[in-house]
């Protein structure tokens, strides 16, 4: 019984020292993200440029559209009451105090008020196209990026496997597996970085879209409601 615990206690230490030893190998093995980027090669420069100009186009559209979509409350109430009363100017002036799409397409139909009505609406359309053409600004770009990114790693990863097979057919005797690693790295790198990237850049087109379509929407309700007031009896 003695010597079984004497035994125990003198393979405690050795077996400390190896699980230590192993994590300290795992550690010095693991690869930074820089180390990594780095491995990607040249196809990591355009990769980070196409990430940043994504994550630009999104915030600065996000933002945008959030503006566009904060119409006042009451807002198409009020107008309407103005109108009902008479008080075009009125009119005017709450719709040129609030700097939203659906405002700007009502200024245009309160200042022809006193023509044709299919006049009206034409203008009312008209600014309505403007606006939607703002609200969708850059947002083809987005699209491009979502399709662009993994395209771009792809072709990272066929030029990682070229220079792979270059050293290969380059080298003397046995190949190792530091002579294949960095056209490996490269082909990995730059797959997953275009994935990576890719991805959430089509996530946020689309959420982007929805949002412009929820304000367009909006936009046409209130128009139709514009005109549809203009063809009551009271005026």
């Amino acid at each position: 019984m003695t010597s079984l615990l004497l035994q125990i206690t003198t393979g405690a230490p050795a077996d400390t020292t190896a699980l230590a030893e192993g994590a300290t190998a795992a550690a010095d093995s693991s690869v930074s993200l820089i180390d990594l980027a780095l491995a990607g090669g040249w196809a990591m420069i355009p990769l980070a440029v196409l990430s940043l100009a994504a994550v630009y186009i999104f915030v600065e559209r996000y933002l945008t559209l959030k503006k566009a979509a904060k119409n006042p409350e009451g807002f198409n109430d009020r107008i309407k009451s103005m109108v009902l009363a008479g008080d075009i100017n009125g009119a005017k002036m709450l719709c040129a105090q609030t700097n939203t799409p659906v405002s700007r397409m009502l200024s245009k139909g309160v200042s022809r008020i006193g023509n044709p009505l299919k006049n009206i609406e034409t203008s009312i359309e008209n600014v309505g196209k403007i606006e939607i053409s703002r609200l969708e600004r850059n947002l083809a770009s987005l699209a491009t990026i979502a399709g662009a990114a993994p395209m771009l790693g792809f072709l990272g990863t066929v030029t990682g496997m070229i220079q792979a097979f270059i050293a290969i057919a380059q080298a003397e005797g046995s190949v190792s597996p530091q002579l294949l690693s960095g056209g490996i790295y490269q082909a990995m790198v730059t797959t997953a970085a275009g994935l990576i990237i890719g991805l959430p850049a089509y996530v946020g087109y689309n959420y982007l879209v929805t949002k412009i379509d929820n304000i367009v929407h909006n936009m046409e309700y209130s128009s139709i409601e514009f005109l549809d007031l203009l063809q009551e009896p009271q005026l």
